[in-house]
């Protein structure tokens, strides 16, 4: 009999871990959709050109998995946005230089972890985006035929046809409550923006490659339905 109660009083015990334990793995994983949009500061880190960045816009979707037993929550997000950089040029026959605005319409694809700083409240975003971008496009067309600063024949219209897909980082902080967040993030390209500019029968007249990454800051208001 006392060898019965004791195998009883095992199972009993077993059965309330078992269960406890299952219980604190029945985890609600939620999904959702998110609308967003913002400003942009865009410029391009190089030593060939004279730049200053300029303003832009930036709007979007994503598609999130909150994961409340994890220290992470993930999310794929596609962004377009349309991007402003302004380089030094001169007009032929003229001593002044000023800057050219140029624009440029980008579209990127990107997978996030967001770590949580803060539970879901603040948290620290990164990982990988790829992008697909378009030629640089003179903002104002009548400075065709301006010199680049720094070369004696390159003209502005000369250097459009930058490389179209890079790869980037991305990293960011992510601030809100419930269903309204405000993002602040930093895009840095890896690969060389410039390089297509390299495989064209430019007269720079010097041996120098062009060599340029993307760096861009977005401030942007989140939204998840």
């Amino acid at each position: 009999m006392k060898n019965i109660k004791s195998i009883l009083l095992v199972i009993i015990c077993i059965l309330f871990v078992t269960i406890s334990y299952a219980q604190r793995k029945n985890y609600k994983i939620k999904n959702g959709i998110g609308l967003q949009g913002g400003v942009t500061q865009f410029d391009i880190l190089t030593d060939n050109f004279e730049t200053k960045a300029n303003t832009g816009f930036i709007a979007g979707m994503s598609a999130s998995v909150d994961l409340p037993h994890r220290w992470y929550n993930v999310s794929y997000t596609m962004q377009l946005s349309q991007n402003h950089v302004d380089i030094n040029a001169s007009k032929i026959g003229h001593l002044t230089n000023e800057f050219v605005e140029y624009k440029m319409f980008t579209a990127d694809i990107s997978f996030l972890f967001h770590i949580k700083l803060i539970s879901n409240n603040l948290t620290l975003d990164v990982g990988p985006m790829l992008q697909y971008n378009s030629e640089l496009e003179l903002k104002d067309e009548s400075k065709e035929g301006y010199i680049i600063t720094g070369y004696n024949s390159l003209l502005t219209e000369d250097i459009r046809k930058i490389s179209n897909f890079n790869a980037n980082g991305a990293v960011g902080l992510t601030l809100g409550v419930r269903r309204l967040f405000i993002r602040a993030q930093y895009i840095y390209g890896f690969t060389n923006m410039l390089g297509n500019l390299n495989k064209r029968d430019l007269n720079i007249g010097n041996s120098d490659k062009f060599k340029g990454n993307q760096s861009l800051m977005a401030l942007t208001l989140n939204i998840t339905l």
